[in-house]
C-alpha cells in the first residue's frame, strides 16, 4: 500500500505451487529486484532464477546470487517478524501463500508496518484454485482456515447440501477432518482431497466421509466437502435443543435461552460477559451468532467451568474464555464487554460490581428463578430502569389417562443498559 511517491521496502508476494512460473510481472520484477527473500521452505525450494534466454553458466551464476539473498521463515511464525523487520531499508520480498490477505500471512505482517512501508502482489488463493477445479460457486462455498486452528470450527457450518473449502496443514488432519464429519452424523459427505493445486504434482481425489483414506496425502493440502447425512445441522436462530450442551441440570433452558439471546441482541464482533456460565449455553450462542464475536464465561464451579469448556469445543467455538471462581473477584480480569448476562449468582454485591466496573451502554440481562432474586430484580429495576418481565412456560403432560399442563417455575427476567 504506497502513500503518495514513498517506495515501499516490503513487497509482499502471493506465491503458489507453480512458483516463479505463476508470477505476474510486477511480482517477478519485484523478485528480480529484492536485496532479501523471506519465504516458508517450501516456497523457497520453488524459486529459480527468473530469466529463461540466458547461457547454462550464468543461470549457475544467477542461482548462486539468489541462494545469498534467501531468508527460511522460522517456526512458529512470530519468530520471523523481528527478522523481518530488521531489514527495513532493504528491498525485501516476502512469499506468502496465494492471496496473502485471504487466511493468509499478510495481515500479521502489515499490523507492525506504517501503510506507506508495504505492498501487496496477490496470485490466486487455494479456494479459488479448489473452486475452479471442480466447478463450484466460490460465492457459495463456506471458506475455512484450519491449518492453525481447532478442526472442530467446522461443527456449525455442517448442513446438507453446503458446500465447504477447509485448508488443513496436511494428511493428518485430513484424516481427522474426516472423522469428526463421521462423528457428528454426516457420513455420507463427500470429501476432495486437494493438493498442491498449480502445481506439477498437483492431485485431485475423493473420498467418503467414512471411507478409509491413503497415508499418502501431502501438504499443502485442502478439502471439498460436500455435506450429506442425518446428524443434527446447528439451526441459525438462536434456541439450540438442550441435548446440544452436556449439562448437569444448571442450563438455561430452550425457550428461555431463546428469550434472553433476542434481548442480549449480539451484533457482530461484540463480547458478553456470561456470569453463572453453567453448561456455557448462553455464551456458546452468542458465539454462534458471528464468527468476530468473543464471550467470557465466569463459573465458580470448577466442574461446570470445564463443561462449558468442552461445549464450546464440541459445537466449534473453542475460543470461548471460561473464567473460573467468584465473578465478583474477576470481573476485572477481563476486558469490557458489550452485554452482560448473569444466569447464576445474582446478588446486590454483583449488580454494584457491575455498575462499577462496565462503561455506559452496556446492555444487561438477568435471570432470576427465587423468590429472593425476583425481589433483588424488582429492587433493582425501581433504582436503575429498564424492562421487568414474568416468563411463564408450561407444556402437555400426561395427567392421569389425558393431558394437562405442567408448569416450569416461572423465570423474572430484568433488562436494562448501564
Amino acid at each position: 500500500m504506497v502513500n503518495g511517491n514513498e517506495v515501499p521496502w516490503l513487497t509482499i508476494i502471493g506465491w503458489g505451487e507453480s512458483g516463479t512460473q505463476g508470477l505476474t510481472a510486477a511480482s517477478r520484477e519485484a523478485l528480480e529486484r529484492a536485496e532479501v527473500v523471506f519465504g516458508a521452505r517450501r516456497h523457497l525450494r520453488l524459486l529459480e532464477p527468473l530469466s529463461t534466454d540466458q547461457s547454462a553458466d550464468l543461470k549457475a551464476d544467477l542461482r548462486t546470487d539468489l541462494k545469498t539473498k534467501l531468508r527460511e521463515w522460522p517456526v512458529p511464525f512470530a519468530d520471523g517478524i523481528p527478522q523481518l523487520l530488521a531489514e527495513r531499508g532493504r528491498r525485501v520480498v516476502m512469499l506468502a501463500s496465494g492471496d496473502p490477505f485471504w487466511f493468509g500471512a499478510g495481515t500479521s505482517i502489515v499490523s507492525h508496518l506504517e501503510p506507506h512501508e508495504w505492498q501487496a502482489l496477490p496470485s490466486p488463493s487455494t479456494f479459488s484454485l479448489a473452486a475452479s477445479r471442480l466447478g463450484w460457486p466460490l460465492q457459495d462455498c463456506t471458506c475455512l482456515g484450519l491449518h492453525a486452528k481447532p478442526l472442530t470450527r467446522v461443527r456449525p457450518h455442517l448442513h446438507p447440501g453446503r458446500r465447504l473449502l477447509v485448508l488443513v496443514r496436511g494428511g493428518d488432519a485430513v484424516a481427522e477432518l474426516a472423522a469428526l464429519v463421521e462423528s457428528f452424523g454426516f457420513a455420507d459427505s463427500t470429501l476432495t482431497v486437494l493438493e498442491a493445486l498449480g502445481g506439477e504434482h498437483e492431485r485431485v481425489r475423493t473420498f467418503q466421509a467414512a471411507a478409509t483414506l491413503p497415508d499418502d496425502i501431502a501438504h499443502p493440502v485442502a478439502v471439498a466437502l460436500e455435506v450429506a447425512g442425518e446428524g443434527p445441522a446447528l439451526p441459525l436462530t438462536p434456541g439450540l435443543a438442550d441435548d446440544f450442551f452436556d449439562h448437569d441440570g444448571q442450563i438455561t433452558k430452550q425457550p428461555i435461552r431463546a428469550m434472553t439471546l433476542a434481548a442480549l441482541a449480539p451484533k457482530p464482533g461484540e463480547r458478553l460477559w456470561d456470569i453463572g456460565t453453567g453448561s456455557g449455553s448462553i455464551a456458546i450462542e452468542w458465539l454462534l451468532a458471528h464468527p468476530d464475536n468473543q464471550a467470557v464465561g465466569f463459573e465458580q464451579n470448577a466442574a461446570r467451568a470445564a463443561r462449558a469448556a468442552h461445549n464450546a469445543r464440541q459445537l466449534g467455538v473453542d475460543w470461548l474464555e471460561v473464567k473460573e471462581g467468584s465473578a465478583v473477584e474477576r470481573l476485572s480480569d477481563a476486558a469490557p464487554p458489550d452485554a452482560v448476562f448473569i444466569g447464576g449468582g445474582l446478588s446486590q454485591a454483583l449488580l454494584e460490581s457491575l455498575w462499577q466496573i462496565l462503561p455506559s451502554g452496556v446492555r444487561i440481562v438477568a435471570n432470576a428463578v427465587t423468590l429472593e432474586s425476583e425481589a433483588l430484580l424488582a429492587h433493582w429495576h425501581k433504582q436503575a430502569g429498564g424492562e421487568l418481565l414474568r416468563l411463564e412456560l408450561a407444556s402437555a403432560a400426561p395427567l392421569g389417562s389425558r393431558r394437562g399442563w405442567k408448569a416450569s417455575y416461572p423465570i423474572v427476567q430484568w433488562r436494562g443498559v448501564r
